[in-house]
């Protein structure tokens, strides 16, 4: 998508210069595209949500973390085969390797822990939870991110980290994920 982002703004594609994602984006993205002076209108998870904030905003391009991207131009979903035509014709465009393009963005570590069998519908009233999470993202600063949400399809809270680096985000999200088991069982 990041790819993809550049390209449609140098050709004057991209709708306010802004590209729609999900909040589980990755970190790297985010910072990529504030490196390339592209803005992210951020949706919650689901490819229904980023088309909803497109067409309400009528912006071009979105998609999701997961590989649903969507380019108005020429579909209302997802679809993979326009996704890799949309790629090799930015390649084209570039005369530029599909390695040397991904370049423009490096992938922060991230780590996801699906907390099962809690009381979900609590997360959001839970201070203790409030307060671990921001301890972290004190420590984190900008250098990392936490995303609690509960499942919208499943009994479960998730956990998601990301850092500079593996270790630290595999650290904090298992001891997110603890206070987690402890204050919503």
């Amino acid at each position: 998508m990041a790819i993809l982002a550049r390209g449609f703004k140098a050709r004057g594609k991209l709708k306010e210069s802004t590209v729609v994602a999900t909040v589980m984006s990755n970190l790297g993205f985010l910072v990529a595209m504030k490196e390339a002076g592209i803005n992210v209108a951020k949706t919650a998870v689901g490819d229904r949500y980023v088309l909803e904030n497109m067409l309400e905003n009528n912006y071009t391009l979105g998609g999701e973390q997961s590989g649903h991207i969507i380019m108005r131009e020429f579909a209302g979903t997802g679809d993979g085969l326009l996704t890799a035509l949309q790629i090799i014709s930015e390649m084209a465009r570039t005369k530029k390797s599909l390695h040397e393009l991904a370049k423009i963005m490096r992938r922060f570590p991230q780590v996801l822990i699906n907390v099962s069998d809690v009381a979900k519908e609590k997360l959001d009233s839970s201070s203790a939870i409030a307060a671990a999470v921001a301890k972290y993202e004190a420590e984190l600063g900008d250098t990392g991110r936490i995303l609690l949400r509960a499942s919208g399809t499943e009994p479960l809270v998730r956990v998601m980290v990301e850092a500079q680096s593996d270790s630290i985000a595999k650290d904090i999200a298992e001891k997110l994920a603890k206070v987690v088991t402890e204050e919503l069982r």
